[in-house]
C-alpha cells in the first residue's frame, strides 16, 4: 500500500510538471495553493534558469578577450540597470494590473491594461536609448573607464543602448503572460530568444563562418538580436491569443484612465528598482578605483550570482501572481498563505546554494577565468555575498508580494533606506576609511539584505498591502 502510495503521488508530481511546462487553465483563485505555487512557479523557474544560462555564457566568450572586454560589459551592464530598472519597474505593474484583471474574470480590462504598458514601453525605450547611443563614450568615462577601454568598447554600448526598445517590450509582454497565469508562454518565448543568443554569440564574437569577428561588440550584436526575435514571436502569441489574454492590433489605442493608472503605480515602481540599480552602479564606481582586475572579478562574481538569483526571482513572481489574482478575486488570506508557501521554498533553495558558493567558490570561478589578478575578487565576491542569501530568498519574495498586490510605495521606501541610507555609505566606508578595500565593498551587500528583509516583513505583517486599489 505504501509503495502505490508513492506511485500515485510521483506520476501526480509528473503530471503536474508536464502540465506546468505545457501549459494550464488552472484557476488560481481556487483549489490548492501548493499546486497553484508549483503550477506558476516551474515555468517561471525554467524562465529565469535559461535567462541565467544567458547571462553566464555571454560573459564565458567575452572573458576569452580580457580584463578590459569584461570590465566594458561590466560597466555598460551596471549603466543598463537604469533601463532594467524602468522595465521591472513597469513589468511588475503591469503584472499586478492584469492579474487583478483576471481575478475580477474581466478579461477585456485585462486587455486593455496590456496594450497601455505596451505603449508606455515603446516611448520609455526611446527616450532613454537615443542618448545612451549618443553619449556611450562620455557615459563610459563617467563610469571610470580607461581611455583604451572607452576606445575598444564603446561600440558595445551603443548598440547595447540601441536595444533597449526590446530590452523594454521583452520585460513588459512577459510580464503580461505572467499576470494573466500564462507562465508557460512566458517562458518559451525567453527560451526561444536566448537559444539564438547562445548561438549567435561566438558566431558574432570571433567571427565563425559568414559572421564577421566583433569582439566585444559581437556579444551585443547577439543579445540584441535574439531579444528582436523573442518580441516578434510574443507579439505574435498575444495578437493569436493565449485562451486567458488576446490583444488585437485595433486594441493597442491609448485609454487614458487606465494608461495614467499604470503610470500611477508604476513611477513608485521604476523608482523602487532605481534605487536598488543605482545602488549597484555605485558599487561599480567604487570598485573600479581599484583597477580593471577587481571590476572584472566582481563581473565574474556576480554573474555567477544572479546565476542563481534569476531563478529565485522566477520563484517569487508566483507569489506576484497569486498575490494579484487572489486580491482580485476577494481572497487576501489566500493570497497572504502562497506568499509564505514560496517564501519557504526559496530559503530552502538559496540556503543551499549559500553552502555551495562559501565552500567551493574557486571551482566556479575557475570555469570562466584562470587570471591569477581576476581570480581572487571573483572568488571574494562569491563568497562574501553568499552570507546575505537567507535573507535575500525571503525578502525578495515579500518585495514582490508588495508588488503583485499592486503596492510599489512600501518596497520603494525599503530600498531607500537600505540601499542608499545603508549599502552605498557602508561600502564606501568599509571600502576607503576603515581600508578593507573591495572586500569591505561586498561586506556591505549581505549586511544590507539583513536590514532590508527586516523592514519587509515588518511591512507586510502589517497588511497594507491587501487594501492596495489598482
Amino acid at each position: 500500500m505504501a509503495s502505490l502510495a508513492v506511485n500515485k503521488r510521483s506520476v501526480s508530481i509528473w503530471r503536474s510538471l508536464t502540465e506546468a511546462i505545457r501549459g494550464t487553465h488552472q484557476d488560481f483563485t481556487e483549489g490548492s495553493i501548493s499546486r497553484a505555487v508549483f503550477l506558476l512557479a516551474t515555468p517561471m523557474v525554467l524562465e529565469m534558469l535559461m535567462e541565467s544560462l544567458f547571462a553566464i555564457v555571454d560573459v564565458f566568450w567575452v572573458t576569452r578577450l580580457g580584463a578590459n572586454a569584461v570590465a566594458t560589459v561590466g560597466l555598460t551592464e551596471s549603466m543598463l540597470t537604469l533601463v532594467f530598472s524602468v522595465a521591472i519597474g513597469v513589468s511588475m505593474s503591469t503584472t499586478a494590473m492584469v492579474a487583478r484583471r483576471i481575478g475580477e474574470k474581466d478579461h477585456g480590462g485585462a486587455a486593455i491594461a496590456a496594450a497601455q504598458a505596451i505603449l508606455l514601453g515603446v516611448v520609455v525605450a526611446v527616450l532613454m536609448g537615443v542618448p545612451g547611443v549618443i553619449f556611450a563614450k562620455d557615459l563610459l568615462a563617467f563610469m571610470g573607464a580607461s581611455p583604451e577601454l572607452i576606445a575598444n568598447g564603446h561600440h558595445y554600448t551603443s548598440v547595447v543602448f540601441g536595444g533597449s526598445v526590446s530590452v523594454l517590450l521583452l520585460f513588459l509582454n512577459n510580464a503580461i503572460f505572467r499576470g494573466a497565469g500564462d507562465a508557460a508562454v512566458a517562458m518559451r518565448v525567453l527560451w526561444f530568444s536566448n537559444i539564438i543568443n547562445l548561438v549567435l554569440d561566438p558566431c558574432f564574437i570571433f567571427g565563425i563562418g559568414p559572421f564577421p569577428a566583433l569582439g566585444v561588440t559581437g556579444a551585443a550584436v547577439a543579445t540584441l538580436t535574439g531579444r528582436s526575435l523573442g518580441v516578434v514571436y510574443q507579439l505574435w502569441i498575444l495578437h493569436r491569443g493565449t485562451g486567458r489574454i488576446q490583444l488585437k492590433l485595433r486594441s493597442i489605442q491609448l485609454v487614458p484612465p487606465v494608461f495614467s493608472s499604470l503610470i500611477r503605480v508604476s513611477s513608485t515602481g521604476v523608482l523602487q528598482f532605481a534605487i536598488a540599480h543605482t545602488s549597484w552602479i555605485l558599487l561599480v564606481r567604487i570598485i573600479s578605483a581599484f583597477g580593471s582586475f577587481a571590476l572584472a572579478g566582481y563581473t565574474i562574481g556576480i554573474r555567477i550570482f544572479i546565476f542563481v538569483i534569476l531563478p529565485s526571482w522566477g520563484l517569487s513572481g508566483a507569489a506576484a501572481t497569486m498575490v494579484g489574482q487572489n486580491l482580485g478575486a476577494g481572497k487576501p488570506e489566500r493570497a497572504q498563505r502562497a506568499v509564505y508557501l514560496t517564501a519557504a521554498y526559496n530559503l530552502l533553495f538559496l540556503g543551499s546554494v549559500a553552502i555551495a558558493f562559501i565552500a567551493i567558490p574557486e571551482q566556479l570561478v575557475h570555469i570562466f577565468t584562470s587570471e591569477a589578478q581576476v581570480t581572487p575578487f571573483a572568488i571574494d565576491c562569491l563568497r562574501i555575498v553568499a552570507f546575505g542569501n537567507l535573507f535575500y530568498a525571503f525578502g525578495m519574495v515579500m518585495v514582490q508580494a508588495f508588488n503583485g498586490a499592486g503596492d510599489t510605495v512600501t518596497p520603494t521606501i525599503i530600498n531607500f533606506f537600505g540601499f542608499w541610507l545603508g549599502e552605498i555609505p557602508l561600502a564606501w566606508i568599509l571600502a576607503f576609511p576603515l581600508h578593507h578595500g573591495v572586500r569591505g565593498v561586498f561586506t556591505a551587500i549581505p549586511i544590507a539584505e539583513f536590514l532590508m528583509t527586516i523592514m519587509s516583513f515588518t511591512a507586510f505583517l502589517r497588511g497594507r498591502w491587501k487594501r492596495t486599489l489598482i
